[in-house]
């Protein structure tokens, strides 16, 4: 497979890279933090291809990573009254909420109840995910390798197992997204991140 590379202001790229997706294809692209490799959230198919293309175990789930928070309710049965205040405090932004998986998503998308959430603060992204709609997101990396920052990093890794490479210059790069638990009464860190506890206890007790 040839992976072309694109610039992010590339005249119809948003159409190229909404073309490949639909046929099963998979797209990296750069957020907030680190490049992601997406496929539509509601295609087996293109979740399959995202473990393939990144040797990653099947019992890690896949992240879903929205345009508009007005997406939560496709992919979510129900998001509390601490996420959606999380969510309107931090989004678009390094963090990522755990929620209930909503039942219409593929089965192998994740192995539990579950399902992390996340809007990253990017402007290509963001116009990527308003027209595709949610996305399966992870990062644009071998399982178990470095995060990549540049398009080159995600060529050395990923060039030859998927088709497209939006390029929009090196991300801010360092930690991962904070991840929190938004299923109980109180938020639970489950991976610290760039969204401190103390943001978060602020946002919600302030």
């Amino acid at each position: 497979m040839e992976t072309l590379v694109l610039a992010g202001n590339y005249p119809g790229v948003i159409e190229q890279a909404l073309e490949i997706l639909s046929h099963g294809g998979l797209v990296a692209f750069p957020t907030d933090t680190v490049y992601g490799v997406g496929g539509l959230a509601f295609d087996p198919h293109n979740i399959q291809e995202i473990f393939l293309a990144k040797g990653r175990p099947a019992e890690k789930a896949i992240p879903i990573f929205l345009g508009d928070r007005a997406q939560l309710p496709l992919v979510t049965t129900g998001i509390n009254s601490i996420g959606q205040r999380l969510a309107e405090r931090f989004w678009p932004g390094p963090l990522t909420l755990v929620v209930p998986r909503h039942p219409n998503l593929p089965e192998n998308i994740s192995m539990l109840a579950t399902i992390g959430v996340r809007m990253p603060d990017h402007p290509l992204a963001i116009e990527l995910l308003k027209r595709a709609g949610p996305l399966a997101v992870s990062s644009a990396n071998l399982s178990g390798a470095s995060d990549s920052s540049s398009v080159q990093e995600v060529l050395a890794q990923l060039g030859g197992r998927i088709p497209l490479i939006l390029d929009g210059g090196r991300t801010a790069g360092g930690q991962p997204s904070t991840v929190v638990d938004c299923t109980g009464p109180e938020p639970v860190i489950l991976r610290q991140g760039p969204v401190t506890l103390e943001q978060i206890q602020a946002a919600l007790f302030t």
